[in-house]
């Protein structure tokens, strides 16, 4: 989940070792499951996926057990966290609006760094990405946060210890500053601490995009799928997010 904008975010940059305890890989589980189902639905037996800002490799630790995962991030430190973890699984360093790697895939997912899209012209860019290497009778799957039609301010917190000694936990806090614009504001507060005992505290502030589903499947269309929305089906208690189902013609 790297944003392509033009700040660096500390975020999946000098805080990408601790992407595991604020995000551990179990929980991924569940969503993976799910996203291995639509996966699925292509018209074509679905081998080999590509991954758009696969972060630190948290869904490909669950969907290698039943793809060839093919992952790309713009985080350098990302890519070398999720190396880690996905030894086997190749990996690149590359924007979601203009990567090309001039072959084709079963299918593309793509997970809530599309939620770094904050023009049309950006979602446009990741769509027609995700469309250059999806092979005709082919799938993509797009799993945003939000949706405008749904979306609602909120918080959350969260965090873990590992075995070294470390621990992360953290505050998040989203709203939208003008609901007439397609971006939100997330502020993130992190207490870090060392396996010394050293606790440091970051601060920073998250623009992310936000689209009405109508915008979503026109450009979707535009670019060659067949979109449709999906209702994720979770069983954790939370809003199930909307996911966008896109096969190509």
């Amino acid at each position: 989940m790297t944003s392509p904008g033009d700040e660096a975010y500390r975020f999946y940059g000098e805080l990408a070792r601790w992407w595991p305890l604020i995000s551990p890989v179990d929980d991924y589980a569940e969503e993976a499951a799910f996203a291995a189902a639509l996966l699925a639905t292509a018209q074509v037996p679905v081998r080999e996926v590509l991954e758009l800002g696969s972060g630190g490799g948290h869904n490909a630790a669950h969907l290698r057990e039943h793809f060839t995962m093919t992952l790309a991030d713009l985080s350098p430190q990302m890519v070398a966290m999720s190396r880690e973890l996905n030894p086997d699984c190749a990996h690149h360093v590359g924007d979601m609006r203009t990567l090309r790697l001039g072959r084709e895939f079963d299918a593309v997912f793509v997970h809530d760094a599309v939620d770094y899209m904050t023009t049309e012209d950006d979602l446009r860019g990741a769509i027609a990405t995700a469309y250059a290497h999806c092979r005709p009778g082919g799938v993509a799957v797009f799993v945003p946060d939000d949706v405008a039609e749904s979306y609602e301010p909120g918080s959350d917190l969260g965090g873990s210890d590992g075995p070294d000694g470390r621990g992360v936990r953290f505050l998040e806090w989203s709203w939208d500053p003008d609901p007439a614009d397609t971006w939100t504001l997330t502020q993130y507060a992190f207490l870090l601490r060392e396996a010394d005992g050293a606790v440091r505290t970051v601060h920073e502030t998250h623009r992310t995009g936000l689209f009405p589903r109508r915008v979503w499947l026109e450009l979707l269309g535009a670019a060659g799928f067949s979109p449709q929305v999906r209702l994720e089906e979770t069983a954790e208690e939370r809003r199930p997010r909307e996911v966008f189902l896109a096969h190509r013609r």
